[in-house]
């Protein structure tokens, strides 16, 4: 069996030692068997041990191996579709249920880094940032928006505030999400799963999963293994291949780059980006970054529609930060990675059930890190009875990217190149 470790990225290079999981080789029992090692499913299992379930935790590769611990490791609350969006296309109860809901994935988390005393060097806030008067217009809108469903932990940037988070003259202003920030995701999920271990959770790494047998008490089978349970979630996200063939055409794999340089001396890091927080632009095609625990700027972006790694990640993304911070133009990459996510169609996560046994949750749109610790919880709600919220979710009609799995990449392509179009001409 091949044993494949974590990405050559920062995050595996300074991630806190963590054992290797054996794979499973017999027969199992468990009230919930979760596929998937990264946020999605160890935020389920630990929510779920955490009101006393049994839980198996299969993972393909190593925890964090996916997108979990190759992200950007911003804490981003909200959705990838304005809460205005999911009002004109869902109604206005949908609407109200998510807005609730939109900053509850980041206080999950902190919850967990204090009851379990996880390092994942926490930095508080995040900040989106406008390029132009019409970006800045859709962030007032967003502010007003979010405040009317109760969050207030915001404040509006113009270009000269917002040289405290980003010294550069590309940005006209930005909102700063003081709720938001950014950590170290692998040792973020590292830590979560040594969480669900000490509450009595099992995880088998090195245990790709081979097919699922439905039925009143399904069984989740490896090759070497199966695992029946009660309940069943499906967790792989941009990763789960087809391993359950109907969730396939609901998301489409997407990859996003990030590369890390050389430790910066202190000066730098305090004339670049004083107040330490993350940046994440508005453009259709984003660029983010931040400063590491150790002065590196980390820096994303580099989308790939079909999930494909691009011959060399560090030309793709250095004219992106030269154009950001010019005196880093020629600045050495020590690491440069690449990982996919989910994308939905309407850009809103995907939680539901195959049957009464099986669930799944994926398409988080590229803000997995605070929607997965959502989606975990409501999940577990779900299983133990309260499915109220989860059915919100749940009930939101997933759109199939048109063209089926041959042609939804180039259409894809098409409709990005249109929006880029449009805000190159400022519309």
């Amino acid at each position: 069996m091949s044993r494949e470790s974590h990405a050559d990225s920062y995050y595996a290079a300074t991630a806190h030692p963590a054992p290797e999981r054996p794979p499973l080789n017999t027969r199992k029992h468990a009230d919930v068997c979760v596929i998937g090692a990264g946020f999605s499913g160890v935020a389920t299992a630990l929510s779920l041990t955490e009101r006393g379930y049994r839980v198996i935790v299969l993972e393909a590769a190593r925890v964090g191996w996916g997108a979990s611990g190759r992200n950007g490791g911003q804490i981003v609350n909200g959705y990838s579709r304005d809460l205005d969006e999911v009002e004109k296309h869902y109604g206005e109860n949908a609407a109200r249920t998510l807005g609730a809901m939109a900053f509850e994935g980041s206080q999950i988390i902190r919850q967990r880094l204090a009851d379990y005393a996880i390092d994942c060097d926490l930095h508080d806030g995040g900040v989106f940032a406008a390029l132009n008067r019409k970006q800045l217009d859709g962030l007032k809108k967003r502010h007003a928006d979010w405040q009317r469903h109760g969050h207030s932990e915001l404040e509006l940037l113009d270009s000269d505030t917002i040289r405290r988070h980003a010294n550069t003259d590309l940005y006209v202003g930005g909102l700063l999400d003081k709720a938001g920030g950014h950590l170290h995701p692998l040792n973020l999920v590292l830590g979560e799963a040594a969480a669900l271990e000490a509450q009595g959770g099992i995880i088998h790494e090195h245990s790709p999963v081979t097919h699922i047998e439905s039925g009143k008490r399904p069984t989740v089978h490896t090759d070497d293994g199966a695992v029946q349970a009660d309940y069943v979630v499906a967790c792989g996200n941009a990763y789960l291949g087809n391993t359950v063939p109907s969730l396939r055409a609901r998301t489409m794999p997407v990859s996003t780059q990030v590369v890390a340089t050389a430790p910066l001396d202190q000066s730098t890091v305090d004339r670049l980006m004083p107040a330490g927080t993350c940046i994440e632009d508005c453009n259709y095609m984003l660029d983010y970054y931040r400063m590491s625990a150790d002065h590196r700027l980390l820096f994303g972006g580099g989308t790939v529609y079909g999930g494909t790694t691009p011959a060399n990640i560090e030309a793709k993304l250095r004219p992106h930060l030269a154009r950001t911070f010019p005196e880093l133009a020629d600045v050495d990459f020590d690491y440069a990675w690449s990982g996919n996510f989910a994308l939905t169609l309407t850009r809103i996560p995907d939680l539901g059930r195959i049957d009464e046994h099986i669930y799944f949750t994926h398409g988080y749109s590229g803000h997995g890190v605070t929607t997965s610790h959502l989606a975990g919880q409501l999940i577990a709600e779900a299983i133990s009875g309260s499915p109220e919220r989860f059915e919100t979710f749940s009930a939101l009609r997933n759109i199939p990217f048109p063209g089926g799995r041959s042609l939804r990449v180039p259409l894809t392509v098409l409709g990005s190149w249109y929006y880029q179009a449009r805000e190159k001409l400022g519309l």
